[in-house]
């Protein structure tokens, strides 16, 4: 594994720096507050080839490899946490399940259009009585001739508002439990099926989560996503590519976070002299910048893990259990680091220390982390 970015890398880092700061940077705050979701920001981004980066070419995508994708959710996330968590939902979350179990024609009828931006996706898999224990899930999908007739309902479904296409995990059979789950791609306008209204959240409060529910919803069955009874295995898999998405999040909320505890460590005097000369916060800032590299590396290696190895399982839990947690960590320090105006929504520390939150809970809480490694680690 090389820890040095490639030249193509760089550049993509950079362009993607820029494009945050140009397009996301300025309505952060305002989608924060309103809650609105920022369709034309997803729109712009597709348009820049990073709404599939390691899609295939072929198919609509970038055709860049995993710590490319990490670079692209980090940049946005330093700025806009609710812009990296749209992207990586749709490129991870999304068009990984199309690209990896997807027939021919499902490849060209959706991850094209999906990669390319022209369509945004979501995930459906959470339920009101099945979280962390997704294999418990109640949606029924019953077959009917060339037709599954699926009922059901999802709940916190990050860009559930405004997708064109879901991701729908429903069983075949209650009785079997994860063994009879199974997974469709769905058209958001096909009758029977609906959505809520968008949830206000603690962070990343214009990421259009919101509850879908599926009524006598008629599915032909070409759109079914692999066979019966291997969505459990789909949804698993792309979890763990998701994971890594969710690590490269925290990441650039911790290192968004960081830079604003450095620049006001600088401007900031006290006692005379700016803070930063107080070895108080040098050594709150020496630990941020520690833990940041810490994090980083540990996400480039899953990333790098995805791209070399058929299992990445270890490496994503691992990335995504630290990161998480650092990020609730950098973002604590950078927020007493401001002292009273860190409280106060004039800075933006406080909007990083509340986004950062989320990270240690969807895609798997922290402490289905600990089990997913505890379980790999043990050769279970």
């Amino acid at each position: 594994m090389r820890v040095e970015l490639s030249e193509e890398q760089r550049l993509l880092r950079d362009t993607v720096r820029q494009f945050a700061n140009d397009v996301a940077a300025p309505r952060a705050r305002e989608i924060d507050e309103s809650g609105e979701f920022p369709r034309d920001f997803f729109d712009q981004a597709g348009e820049l080839g990073l709404a599939g980066v390691t899609v295939p070419e072929e198919y609509g995508g970038a055709g860049m490899d995993s710590v490319s994708y990490c670079l692209v959710i980090e940049e946005l996330s330093r700025v806009c946490a609710t812009s990296g968590v749209i992207l990586s939902v749709n490129n991870s979350l999304v068009c990984d399940p199309i690209k990896d179990f997807g027939s021919e024609e499902q490849k060209h009828d959706f991850l094209t259009p999906l990669a390319a931006g022209e369509k945004l996706g979501c995930f459906a898999l959470t339920e009101p009585g099945a979280g962390s224990d997704a294999a418990a899930l109640r949606s029924t999908a019953r077959r009917d001739g060339d037709d599954y007739v699926l009922n059901g309902n999802k709940v916190f479904i990050t860009n559930g508002t405004d997708a064109d296409v879901a991701i729908v995990f429903a069983s075949v059979d209650l009785e079997k439990k994860h063994k009879a789950i199974t997974a469709f791609i769905v058209p958001c306008d096909t009758p029977g099926f609906s959505h809520g209204t968008h949830q206000y959240k603690l962070g990343v409060n214009a990421s259009g989560t919101t509850e879908l529910a599926f009524e006598d919803m008629r599915i032909p069955v070409r759109l079914r996503l692999g066979e019966e009874g291997e969505g459990f295995k789909i949804a698993m898999a792309t979890l763990d590519g998701g994971r890594i998405g969710i690590a490269a999040q925290a990441v650039g909320i911790a290192q968004g976070a960081f830079q604003e505890a450095l620049a006001y460590s600088r401007s900031r005097e006290q006692f005379g002299r700016p803070i930063g000369d107080f070895q108080a916060i040098q050594h709150y800032l020496a630990d941020m910048a520690t833990e940041l590299d810490a994090g980083r590396l540990l996400t480039w290696k899953a990333a790098w893990a995805k791209d070399n190895r058929k299992r990445y399982t270890l490496e994503a839990a691992q990335a995504k259990l630290f990161t998480s947690e650092m990020a609730q960590r950098v973002t604590d320090k950078a927020l007493q680091i401001h002292g009273g105006y860190g409280y106060t929504r004039e800075y933006n520390v406080e909007r990083y220390f509340r986004d950062a939150r989320i990270t240690e809970i969807y895609e798997g809480t922290s402490e289905i982390q600990k089990m997913v490694i505890a379980a790999q680690v043990l050769g279970n």
